[in-house]
């Protein structure tokens, strides 16, 4: 996604929060579901197109120093609380 790359992933676990709209979601043990997604990226431009510009804006809601922050936060709040 931070190359915008469109991307392909599972409906299932956390993906989908993390891909947010910016991906096309399959069941991953449907091999129809991953052929036709796969088939949408390589002839339909446009969707190509679109989910590129996606994937591009959805990685920059993601850094390693917003994580690190929220982890901090969270590892204070329990160390005040213990």
């Amino acid at each position: 996604m931070g190359c915008g790359t469109p991307v392909i992933t599972s409906n299932i676990s956390s993906l989908p929060e993390v891909a947010g709209d910016a991906a096309i979601l399959v069941n991953p043990k449907n091999v129809g579901e991953i052929t036709d997604a796969m088939n949408i990226i390589a002839q339909d431009g446009g969707e190509r197109s679109r989910l590129s510009t996606l994937s591009l804006a959805r990685a920059k809601e993601f850094s390693r120093e917003k994580t690190g922050l929220a982890t901090r936060e969270v590892i204070q709040n329990y160390l005040i609380k213990v």
